[in-house]
């Protein structure tokens, strides 16, 4: 589950992730740290013959694969004009590559940008790196076209486009290509860049399986050889998280190949950050299951039963707050503000925590057992006033099955401040009771049954020698009382009845055999007679 939960966010970051496209503005996230909202842009009128209209419908005919009417955007020579759809072809690529064209810094005015230093009717969008290091203007200018001005891309602009154009890392590409492969797709990235990146992908993560097979192989023979088996448990649980690392980091080596331009780029290299971000939580959430396991099969583990239950509940929480961190993390590193939503995970955490407070009370009070450990299920208890066997420890509830075969329901919160007697953690039961003798025995034959009680009980093999009790205790109104206590070394109540059945057997005889009988409440009435 918490495997497709980080997929999910991955997947979720590859389709919500902001990037500037290929012709329009940049879909920039506001700053987390901003403590005020930014004032709304005035709305600027866009004149249908300014440097921006023009420069939008050169790029939508491009996107379109309409070079012919791109053409008509550049300033060509009559000898130029058959390779006008060409040439339009080619800035588009270029401009791709290099610029990242954002359409509302360029002037809407029908004149241009009249605050630059440039001449009138001229206005720059961009320039272009060299590979000497050379900075190449890409401008617009005023032109007049029959009855209609327009703004085309400048002669000396389209001198340029064929040196700029050779010097693209994926010219070959873009020469061979078929024509629709060529136009943009989702995101302004182009057709065949889309084909090729999962291609990409997919290739870099059956090379990073195949490496993380090995990998995992060889730390398992290093593994081996240390005593402790945790180290082993570790690594069988990393193939996949170094599966995704590796792949990631083939893809990063790989993605020049692909030539992006920058903000396609930018955007793919942020969702390979995400996906590291994805195999470091991965990696932490199996962490948490080996950390857990080991913890059970430790001797404490094993000594605290009542507790491994609430290693499971412990782990589960954690793997929750993981995921919580996860996705902050994430949505951080696509750019979202997150301050706003650490505040209202606060908040609702608040709410939370006062609609469900007898939730978190039974839940605490679950842990409180878990830690004291009064009790664990299978035992024998006592709780206030009825007994039974402990048949379930919940997260909300304890259920306690009596001796009347019905079943008692108590909320952890409660019984966490109840009296609880526990009959299962005792190492000996004890043997009480009292011997009432008629009062027709004589002290001869008292100290003949005393005697006789105390060696039964000393002859018995389970019996514990220490604090054995046979004594006269009082002389009562119908007998002569003598009380009697021994412990037995047994904790099975079953057994205990046994021995209990036999030694009484034994104080029978030995009564018998001293001549005297055991009383029962008699009470004597004198009648007084009639006086004469």
């Amino acid at each position: 589950m918490s495997r497709a939960i980080l997929f999910a966010l991955l997947i979720w970051g590859l389709l919500a992730a902001p990037i500037r496209s290929a012709y329009g503005g940049p879909a920039t996230a506001p700053s987390a740290n901003a403590r005020e909202p930014a004032p709304a842009p005035t709305e600027e009128k866009v004149e249908s013959d300014s440097p921006r209209a023009s420069l939008s419908e050169y790029l939508t005919a491009c996107n379109n694969g309409q070079y012919a009417l791109a053409a008509e955007f550049l300033e060509l020579l009559p000898s130029e004009a058959a390779r006008g759809p060409e040439l339009a072809r080619m800035l588009k690529a270029v401009l791709d590559r290099h610029l990242s064209i954002d359409l509302e810094a360029v002037s809407g005015d029908s004149l241009g940008q009249r605050s630059d230093t440039l001449s009138p009717h001229t206005d720059e969008i961009g320039k272009i790196a060299r590979r000497t290091g050379k900075l190449d203007a890409v401008r617009l200018v005023r032109r007049q076209r029959g009855n209609v001005d327009v703004w085309v891309f400048s002669r000396a602009t389209v001198q340029h486009v064929g040196e700029w154009f050779g010097e693209l890392p994926h010219r070959w590409m873009l020469d061979h290509l078929p024509e629709p492969l060529l136009r943009p797709g989702p995101r302004g990235v182009l057709w065949w860049q889309w084909i090729a990146l999962p291609l990409l992908a997919l290739l870099s993560l059956v090379i990073g399986a195949a490496f993380s097979r090995v990998a995992v192989r060889l730390l398992h023979f290093l593994t081996a050889k240390t005593p402790g088996s945790w180290d082993d448990a570790i690594v069988s649980r990393l193939g996949g998280p170094f599966t995704i690392t590796v792949g990631v980091g083939l893809s990063f080596l790989a993605l020049p190949l692909l030539a992006l331009y920058p903000p396609a780029e930018k955007f793919v290299s942020g969702m390979l950050r995400t996906s590291i971000f994805v195999a470091f939580f991965w990696t932490l959430l199996r962490l948490i299951d080996v950390v857990s396991d080991i913890v059970k099969m430790s001797p404490w583990g094993l000594q605290h039963g009542a507790s491994r239950s609430l290693l499971s509940l412990g782990a589960r929480i954690t793997k929750v707050g993981l995921g919580v961190l996860a996705t902050v993390a994430v949505i951080s590193e696509l750019g979202y503000p997150v301050a706003s939503l650490i505040a209202g995970l606060g908040i609702g955490g608040l709410a939370l925590a006062l609609a469900s407070q007898k939730t978190v009370e039974n839940l605490f009070g679950a842990f409180s057992l878990g830690v004291d450990q009064p009790f664990r299920e299978g035992d024998f208890v006592k709780i206030e006033d009825f007994m039974g066997t402990v048949e379930a420890v919940g997260l909300r509830s304890t259920r306690v099955r009596t001796l009347d075969r019905t079943v008692v329901t108590i909320p952890n919160g409660k019984l966490a401040e109840m009296r609880i007697e526990s009959f299962a953690v005792r190492d000996r039961i004890r043997l009480a009771c009292t011997l009432g003798l008629v009062y027709g025995t004589t002290a001869s034959q008292m100290r003949l049954v005393i005697a006789g009680l105390e060696q039964t009980l000393r002859e018995h093999p389970k019996i514990f020698s220490d604090g054995i009790t046979v004594r006269l205790k009082a002389l009562s109104s119908s007998s002569l009382d003598i009380e009697i206590m021994a412990w037995f070394k047994t904790a099975d109540y079953a057994e205990f009845q046994l021995i209990r059945q036999d030694i009484l057997l034994q104080f029978m005889e030995v009564v018998e055999k001293a001549g005297t009988a055991f009383a029962f409440p008699t009470r004597t009435v004198h009648l007084a007679g009639k006086a004469p």
